[in-house]
């Protein structure tokens, strides 16, 4: 009875050994292809969004000129803090100075001229023209007298005949005199009050050019709108500049505003009131803190870049971030602690979904490993990982892209593995 049983042992673990024998032989017939694999872990996770930006000033003043002209001094350098008024520099307004002044004798002349048409025309033209119709009406008037004396006394032959008709004819005379003067005294009275609106007009038309011209020569001494740091002053002493051209900028820098040119990508991930690390490659050593304000609305092109132009507040205390320079710019957007996270680059994406392949191991334990494609779902991502929030398990071997296409089903041998 023993024997029987010892001998079905042997023959139990021969048929074994055969088996695994054959096993390892047909798992073999086939090269597996060779893989690097890696065993995800529990990890802390923050999900950044890395780019550049430029820092601008927030309410900026920017003085430009007024007229063409030299810039005479230069009395503040840039960079330096200024208050309120304090002036900056000036330009040479000599020669509106002199335009200026030949208009307010101008306007002495229009003013004087206006009073004159007001009050009917010059003085002495007035007088000979009123003069000259009254001495005409009154002549009209005397002959007109003598016309009815003559008659009575020709009815009774104290007169002739030849008598009336020559005062008859000095009447008719005067009459016309008459007409004509008053024609000439309407003409006069019409010529006045086309010389008051004129007048008026012209009154006007010069004050308005005084006070562009005063307006011109009060911009020529540029003074600070605001307290805050002159940073840009792109002009010199003796320089000529046109009408419009910027002469300073100036800003209150305590508080400075970062565009940040995200891309488009990222913008899903952004929200306002997020913190914000500003650095510079100027000083390496340095930081600063700011929050998200504005988030973008639209996608614009940025080089061969497309960006959503992102407002972030930052402060700027020690006024070391100076405006228009290029910086750096980090969102810590959201945070994760003790995640289960895998690689970024054993993820991979297809119709908008993610998926990773595991390495399933032999049912047998023996010969090769297969890949199976399991789609997951992520969450946070940082730099080199994503967190996975369902469709992986802790423990589970993941494999990692190499020199040949990954699929479903493809017979693997796992020469290299790590933890996450």
């Amino acid at each position: 009875m023993e024997r029987k049983l010892r001998n079905r042992i042997v023959i139990s673990l021969l048929l074994a050994v055969v088996a695994a024998i054959f096993l390892v032989w047909l798992s073999g017939r086939k090269p597996a292809a060779k893989i690097s694999a890696v065993t995800p872990t529990r990890e802390n996770l923050v999900s950044s969004i890395s780019s550049n930006g430029k820092v601008e000033p927030i309410s900026p003043y920017v003085v430009r000129a007024q007229l063409d002209t030299f810039v005479k001094k230069i009395y503040v350098p840039e960079g330096q803090a200024v208050k309120k008024g304090q002036l900056l520099l000036e330009l040479n307004v000599k020669e509106v100075a002199a335009q200026l002044a030949e208009s307010r004798a101008k306007l002495l002349r229009a003013q004087d001229d206006l009073r004159a048409a007001r009050a009917g025309g010059k003085a002495d033209e007035a007088a000979k023209v009123a003069g000259d119709l009254a001495k005409a009406e009154g002549e009209r008037d005397r002959l007109e007298r003598n016309h009815d004396s003559l008659a009575r006394l020709a009815a009774g032959q104290a007169a002739t005949k030849e008598d009336l008709a020559a005062n008859d004819q000095a009447l008719a005379n005067a009459k016309a005199e008459v007409t004509r003067l008053l024609a000439v005294k309407q003409q006069f009275d019409q010529q006045a009050r086309l010389d008051t609106e004129r007048g008026e007009l012209q009154v006007q038309q010069t004050l308005s050019e005084m006070a562009a011209l005063e307006d011109k020569v009060n911009n020529g001494r540029i003074e600070a709108p605001a307290d805050g740091t002159l940073y840009s002053l792109p002009v010199k002493a003796g320089d000529y500049v046109k009408l419009g051209d910027l002469l300073a900028e100036m800003a209150d820098l305590h508080k400075v505003r970062v565009r940040a040119f995200i891309d488009e990508p990222d913008l899903g991930g952004l929200e306002a009131n997020e913190p914000v690390i500003i650095t510079w490659d100027a000083l390496p050593n340095r930081s600063w803190l700011g929050k998200t304000e504005i988030i973008p609305k639209q996608v614009v092109p940025h080089g061969t870049r497309s960006v959503g132009e992102l407002l972030c507040a930052v402060n700027n205390d020690k006024i070391e971030l100076l405006p228009n320079i290029n910086v750096n710019v980090r969102i810590n957007s959201r945070e994760r602690a003790n995640v289960l996270a895998v690689p970024r680059g054993a993820v991979a994406s297809e119709g908008g979904r993610r998926y990773v392949y595991v390495v399933k191991p032999n049912e047998l334990g023996v010969g090769k490993s297969r890949l199976e494609k399991r789609e997951i779902k992520v969450g946070i991502a940082d730099a080199t990982s994503y967190e996975v929030t369902s469709g992986l398990k802790e423990g589970e071997m993941v494999a990692l892209p190499g020199d040949m296409d990954l699929h479903d089903g493809m017979a693997v041998k796992v020469v290299n593995s790590n933890a996450s």
